[in-house]
């Protein structure tokens, strides 16, 4: 029952934090709203949460990172790989061995290992926390496309990174070429795990929904449980379930495009993941701020093994580690972006450098998140031989209080930086819409054609499927005429909507073909797709209620 009652009360917490952000006349973002309700409960009610690692990286992670690849746009992740794939994995490692050595020197009671740990987990970004902030300061959106495709790679590679680093510290030893060898299973097993698992899960829900007819409840909890087979899975042969889960994701935004799916099912799939989606994320946010005091006080207690007598270090320590932080992301960034305009002079292409604001935008967006604390909070409790985990409570208040203050400064750094900004203009994709609408149209007008043709084929009453299908093109001119009919009329009219829904039912599906067919083609981008897709499903799910 206790346990009941905690998830309720950070439900309930997670419920009111949307108001209280809304109201609020800074620019706050959720997830620091969420941090103060936290430390509020633990301040008034001992929950008496304790945080079993795995547990905690099972329950909230698989979900989370399924749902990045599955969403994120493919076209943006295509587009600016190169720079994706640098920031995503390049930096990841600068970042851990930078920032890891400094810790190391800034704390000598901390493990190299452990620091190593610490800056491993310290890497990934959260798109969540940015698109919080991004509410209030108009991010550039092919800015967010680059942060959020390095946030789905960078996720599982500072986990794996961090995964080494906590081998090491466990064992004493470190192997380099047994590390690569590692790493290349956890990659290429995760990712292969991850996909097989989908694609089968799919091929077979389809089979039966096929067969059997689809029904919407069950394939909302497939969904659910995809990630978590991924993992499980992953985990199980001793690969990256990070990876697993995320390769899982982007096979089921592939998946998606064949449009094997009901619409109704779609609609309230969406609606059913942000719910889990804002869900999750407020819950890890929530009982970070519930654990901080008790973090707050095993830290203390380790900082003054560190020679410290004054807890205000622990201050000193996030300031420089954030610092540290923003510095190397700043200096890769920037010389990522001089490496890539050599490059293209060499081709003889010219590329608009861009300012130096937007690559400082760049280094104060990288906000650490719910991965960084789920990720923490998995460093084992013991040594091999029983003993406390070393400094184990100071890196999990360092990781906490790097998330707070990577938010406050994003928070007001940001606006500051992109206040009167002028910046390329983004590709639109309206001329896209607009030839997709225009296909679509002609294929519904065939497609009713066709159908009404097949129905009122040597039939008797033939006058009333053309009636029906002059109905679908002017919507609902004989609807009020017909209000009032009674009798053999009245029923006339109810065959007539009847034979509309199904010319309607035709052309819908006509429509959301092509739709399908041009993302799958790349002819459309995917954002645009998902959104004219959206239409369609909502006008059917319309008429098939009526």
């Amino acid at each position: 029952m206790d346990s009941i009652t905690t998830a309720l009360v950070l439900l309930l917490a997670v419920v009111v934090s949307g108001p209280l952000t809304r109201a609020s006349p800074l620019p706050v973002p959720l997830p620091l709203v969420q941090i103060g309700i936290g430390v509020g409960i633990a301040m008034s009610a001992d929950l008496s949460v304790v945080l079993q690692p795995e547990v905690f990286f099972l329950l909230f992670l698989p979900p989370l990172l399924f749902l990045d690849g599955w969403r994120i746009s493919k076209e943006g992740l295509f587009r600016d790989g190169a720079t994706i794939l640098a920031l995503a994995l390049g930096l990841v490692v600068f970042t851990v061995l930078g920032v890891g050595l400094f810790i190391h020197w800034l704390i000598p009671a901390m493990p190299l290992a452990v620091a190593f740990a610490l800056a491993a987990i310290l890497s990934p970004t959260d798109p969540i926390a940015v698109s919080a902030i991004a509410n209030r300061v108009p991010i550039p959106k092919r800015l967010m496309h680059i942060l959020e495709g390095e946030s789905l790679l960078n996720d599982a590679s500072g986990l794996v990174c961090m995964r080494f680093a906590v081998a090491a510290a466990l064992t004493g030893s470190f192997s380099l070429m047994d590390a690569i060898g590692t790493f290349a299973w956890l990659a290429a097993g995760g990712i292969a795990i991850g996909v097989l698992v989908a694609m089968a899960v799919i091929y077979t829900k389809n089979y039966v929904s096929r067969r059997y007819g689809e029904e919407t409840g069950s394939q909302i909890l497939i969904s659910l449980l995809i990630p978590f087979a991924a993992y499980l899975a992953a985990e199980h042969l001793e690969s990256s379930g990070i990876l697993a889960a995320v390769a899982a994701g982007i096979a089921m935004s592939f998946a998606e495009q064949r449009g094997q799916t009901a619409a109704q099912t779609r609609i309230r799939r969406a609606s059913f993941w942000d719910t889990v989606q804002f869900s999750a994320n407020g819950v890890v946010f929530v009982l970070l701020g519930e654990q901080l005091p008790r973090i707050a006080d095993g830290a203390a207690r380790a900082v003054r093994e560190t020679g410290h007598l004054e807890p205000i270090w622990l201050l000193v320590y996030i300031v420089a580690i954030n610092a540290a932080l923003i510095g190397l992301r700043f200096l890769w960034t920037f010389l990522s972006l001089r490496f890539t305009l050599l490059r293209a002079a060499r081709r003889g292409v010219t590329v608009h450098a861009p300012s130096r604001r937007l690559v400082a935008a760049t280094a104060l967006a990288g906000v650490r998140g719910a991965i960084t604390l789920a990720g923490i909070l998995t460093l084992p409790l013991t040594m091999m031989d029983g003993t406390p985990f070393p400094a184990r409570d100071l890196a999990i208040f360092l990781a906490a209080g790097t998330i707070i203050v990577s938010l406050l400064i994003a928070s007001f750094g940001l606006p500051a930086l992109l206040k009167g900004l002028k910046l390329p203009p983004e590709p639109t994709h309206a001329a896209e819409e607009d030839h997709a609408r225009n296909l679509a149209a002609r294929a519904a007008i065939h497609a009713i054609e066709a159908f009404q043709h097949d129905l009122g084929k040597g039939r008797a009453d033939a006058d009333l499927y053309a009636e029906a299908a002059a109905r679908v093109m002017e919507l609902y001119r004989l609807r009020l005429d017909h209000a009032s009919q009674t009798g053999e009329a009245a029923d006339r009219v109810r065959r007539a909507d009847d034979i509309e829904k199904a010319l309607r039912l035709a052309g819908i599906q006509a429509e959301r073909d092509v739709y399908f067919r041009l993302s799958r083609e790349r002819r459309l981008d995917q954002d645009t797709s998902r959104k004219l897709v959206r239409e369609i499903d909502l006008h059917e799910t319309r008429l098939l209620g009526s």
